[in-house]
């Protein structure tokens, strides 16, 4: 942990004088108060809204006002949203310096700068808000983007996921003795592996009696659970009363439902996450746990990912979230879900939208704080040049990003300049 805080430290130093130079909006320079004008406003929540403005306060949106003036930020013919949440992430998993996978733990230079290069890659891509899940690695960046030392979405981390090993793991006491240290160590939630990876086939690593443990135990001490399952291990994840599963390839209908019954959250994959993996295959081979086998077992689980998403969305009450898996070779492409699960799954664009918005921001248990523009809600802002709603690639053309009313990005457009 020491040699990332030191190198994290240091590049605070140079991102900050760097900004300085290039960037009028940085949190010494920012306004008190921000007046945004939007053509097209979504909230986050499902509605469209048409010529209003929002304001900001400080880090807040304290108002929806068509006659607030003077408009710093005039983004009329854009479409504005709350900033997206990424619900899966692996914020510090990046190619090491021979341009293989290195998975994301690392702690040498590079990786600290890789890292933070993750994060700002992230947030320019519209992320404010991530959960990344996980590595102990993960915390000296968070802690150095909420201090404002370098730019980077918002991160909560799981830090040491729960390795299943079936009766390895341990018995259901001592899975409640390492849920508690997580906490101690400053966790923001539990990751739990409670199945093999799809490379491997995906069967059940945890017992329910272990699972019901990490769950029960997670949901004493104030923390939310999130379970990569695939298979039967999904029904197993409701059952156990965990709050949020991943994956869930091969999955059943009956399992979904099972899901919806128990209020359980679920993040599916439709596509960018073994899209990066085949596009980036020579860069993974060789390395732990990525075989030829491995690969091939991926080819034929992404028609299994869009259909499970198809799927998903059509079972009444099942509260579907955004989530990408990104990790090396994917940060800063992450709005590439949305074109899958549209495109490939027949996701509703809207649905889309609010899966990354308010959905999301329920299931994290921030849904009074971010993921809807409103009053009493932090400035997270962004503006995408083009409708999503009609054409779901605008998602790719991010033109402003604001987080907690600091301006990160704002692209001058053709009658559409800067002002501050």
């Amino acid at each position: 942990m020491r040699p990332v805080r030191i190198i994290l430290c240091i590049l605070a130093i140079l991102v900050l004088c760097a900004t300085a130079q290039t960037n009028s909006s940085t949190p010494q320079t920012q306004k008190k108060r921000i007046v945004i004008g939007a053509s097209m406003l979504l909230d986050g929540r499902g509605h469209v809204s048409r010529d209003t403005r929002i304001v900001v306060e400080g880090s807040k949106i304290v108002a929806l006002d068509p006659k607030a003036a003077p408009v710093d930020y005039d983004l009329r013919g854009f479409t504005v949203l709350p900033g997206w949440i990424d619900s899966h992430v692996h914020i510090t998993w990046s190619f090491g310096e021979n341009g293989k996978n290195a998975g994301a733990d690392g702690t040498t230079q590079f990786a600290a700068y890789q890292s933070a290069s993750n994060a700002r890659l992230t947030l320019m891509a519209g992320f404010t808000t991530v959960q990344s899940v996980g590595s102990p690695t993960d915390v000296p960046l968070r802690d150095a983007i909420a201090k404002g030392a370098i730019p980077g979405p918002r991160i909560l981390t799981a830090i040491e996921p729960l390795e299943g090993k079936g009766e390895k793991t341990g018995t259901p006491d001592k899975i409640r003795a390492f849920v508690r240290k997580q906490k101690e160590a400053g966790a923001d939630l539990i990751k739990i592996f409670a199945s093999a990876s799809i490379r491997q086939g995906g069967g059940m690593t945890l017992s329910q009696d272990q699972l019901n443990a990490a769950c029960d135990e997670a949901n004493k001490q104030g923390l939310r659970t999130l379970v990569h399952a695939y298979k039967d291990a999904v029904r197993a994840a409701a059952l156990a009363g965990c709050t949020q599963v991943e994956h869930g390839t091969m999955a059943t209908d009956d399992d979904l439902k099972i899901l919806a019954e128990h209020g359980t959250y679920f993040d599916p994959q439709a596509g960018l996450v073994i899209e990066n993996y085949l596009a980036n295959r020579e860069r993974f081979l060789g390395t732990q746990g990525y075989t030829e086998e491995g690969f091939a077992a991926m080819e034929r689980a992404l028609s299994l990912d869009h259909d499970i998403v198809r799927r998903a969305v059509k079972i009444p009450g099942l509260k579907v979230v955004f989530g990408t898996d990104a990790l090396a070779g994917s940060h800063g492409r992450n709005a590439e879900e949305f074109i899958d699960r549209v495109r490939d799954a027949g996701v509703d664009p809207m649905s889309a939208m609010v899966s990354a918005n308010s959905l999301a921001a329920e299931a994290l248990r921030m849904g009074d704080r971010i993921g809807s523009i409103a009053p009493g809600y932090e400035a997270d802002i962004i503006a995408l040049d083009g409708d999503p709603l009609k054409d779901i690639t605008a998602v790719r053309r991010v033109v402003l990003v604001m987080k907690g009313g600091v301006v990160y990005k704002n692209i001058p457009h053709e009658g559409h300049p800067e002002s501050h």
